[in-house]
């Protein structure tokens, strides 16, 4: 149990690492134009936030995180990505039921528009600590840096700091365990392609950037602020998930009482882990419950995607999932009133 958790801890950790770091080497480059018209728009946040929910898997929920500690994308817009997301379950609900998986994205992805728009009509703050926000922001004078200069790159390679070479030993290590299946997906699939793909981008910002650029962002900003704690985080989160399925059985809380399955159903969806969420998949497969306790799980759980922002912001994860289980007891408790 134990080498699984850290298998998974390390993937969700390198994965998120190398989204921020991508994320800062794109805003440095274009002198943080893109990231500026993104905040300027609160609405498109809200708008892209719902595409990268619908993306099978946590990838979607993975790059919102990174945008939301980066500052770039408001609360409004990580609610809606959160709700659009249903982790790793979308892969099995397409596999077994086709049909009302395609109907469930759709409903879920407006729901989460509704629900962002809504959201964005009270606040549009981001609620990141104010310490942290601060230095995620780009002072003006790093601005002006490049992160990439093609006539340096053999003298760097020549004359490779210490930095440079344990983060690429890190990063080809990892591309050769994604490769062989010894970390991330087990089997070839466009998810694992896709994870192996970010991480070559990664590599090649890694290999090719700047010495600044890879000391004072990479290193200092990304590596040494976030890492070694979206790690502890992440594992211990895996660890406590996976003690508690060693001892409570899921299937024994369900019962007849439609009410009392819809709450479970969204309080279950509350754990930020994909697993004990494909009993609901199983009870609608069997005719047990209704499509409205299904919809209500996949609005309020988000597979793994939260577990980095546990990490990085206990006060956004708590407010998130308040906002996902009141939508999903209001969505799912009308749908079951109304019959449906």
């Amino acid at each position: 149990m134990v080498i699984e958790v850290l298998k998974h801890s390390i993937m969700i950790t390198v994965f998120v690492i190398v989204m921020m770091l991508v994320i800062e080497f794109i805003n440095v480059q274009s002198k943080g134009t893109w990231n500026a018209f993104l905040q300027k728009s609160s609405w498109l946040q809200i708008v892209i936030a719902a595409f990268l929910g619908i993306m099978p898997g946590c990838l979607g929920s993975f790059a919102a995180v990174s945008l939301y500690v980066h500052n770039i994308i408001n609360f409004a817009a990580l609610v809606t990505v959160m709700i659009a997301t249903s982790g790793d379950e979308i892969f099995l609900m397409f596999a077994m039921i086709p049909d009302t998986t395609v109907k469930l994205v759709f409903i879920i992805f407006f729901i989460a528009l509704i629900s962002g728009f809504a959201i964005n009509f009270f606040t549009k703050k981001n609620y990141m600590p104010e310490h942290r926000k601060q230095t995620d922001k780009f002072e003006s004078k790093e601005n002006v840096c490049s992160c990439y200069k093609s006539s340096e790159i053999i003298g760097q390679w020549k004359n490779i700091t210490f930095h440079r070479a344990l983060l690429m030993i890190g990063v080809f290590l990892f591309l050769i365990f994604l490769i062989t299946g010894d970390i991330g997906p087990e089997e070839w699939g466009w998810e694992r392609i896709t994870f192996i793909l970010i991480v070559a981008v990664g590599a090649f910002i890694v290999s090719t950037t700047t010495d600044h650029f890879l000391t004072e962002h990479i290193w200092k900003h990304v590596v040494k602020k976030h890492l070694l704690k979206i790690f502890l985080w992440t594992f211990a989160a895996f660890f406590l998930i996976h003690l508690l399925e060693e001892y409570i059985n899921v299937n024994q809380w369900i019962h007849d009482n439609v009410w009392w399955v819809l709450l479970v159903a969204v309080l279950v969806g509350v754990i930020p882990e994909s697993g004990p969420h494909i009993v609901f998949i199983s009870l609608f497969i069997s005719g047990a419950i209704p499509f409205s306790v299904l919809l209500a799980n996949s609005i309020v759980q988000d597979g793994h995607g939260a577990i980095p922002l546990l990490a990085e912001s206990q006060k956004s994860f708590l407010m998130m999932k308040f906002v996902n289980v009141l939508v999903g007891l209001i969505v799912g408790g009308a749908m079951i009133y109304f019959g449906m």
